[in-house]
């Protein structure tokens, strides 16, 4: 099945056309999306921000993770339930933009860094969890977490203003 006929089918799901033709919903939606999101960046953040030894320096990073984190999947999961709403509304138009494409590529390349963090660069923990300086890996594995969170979030600012219809034949 071609790509544009599996979103086109997605776009006419009841569920989508509801969204789409509401007057409330879709903003509703948007709303919760926006607030989850900034959860989530906000979080990763702090955690981030910590990594770099800015802040939080009487705190280990280990608890600073376990007291953050749950919270940042708590507001990916309602992120990731409302963004996939929000795209079924229009799912065609959406796989064809920019910056949408561009803000699923940021998404993937920030889970790739976090997942490459949790595996290689936060292997020695214990070493220098407690410490105000951290390892170059944790510092770069965190600026790029936040150059990558802030782009998703600009990328995602910029899909409303530049959306396109787009039909099949």
């Amino acid at each position: 099945m071609e790509w544009d006929v599996l979103f086109k089918a997605v776009s006419d799901t009841s569920v989508a056309t509801a969204i789409r033709e509401s007057g409330s919903v879709f903003p509703w939606l948007e709303s919760v999306h926006v607030l989850a999101v900034t959860l989530v960046v906000g979080s990763i953040a702090i955690v981030d921000l910590r990594l770099l030894g800015i802040t939080s320096l009487n705190r280990a990073v280990s608890r600073v993770m376990k007291d953050v984190l749950p919270c940042t999947w708590v507001a990916f999961l309602v992120a990731l339930i409302t963004g996939l709403t929000l795209f079924a509304s229009n799912a065609l138009s959406y796989s064809h933009n920019f910056y949408f494409q561009g803000k699923i590529i940021l998404l993937a390349l920030a889970g790739l860094n976090m997942l490459t963090f949790q595996f290689f660069g936060s292997k020695n923990i214990a070493h220098w969890d407690t410490s105000a300086q951290t390892p170059l890996a944790a510092k770069v594995a965190s600026v790029t977490s936040l150059v990558l969170w802030i782009s998703v979030v600009g990328f995602g600012r910029w899909i409303g203003f530049t959306l396109q219809p787009v039909m099949i034949g």
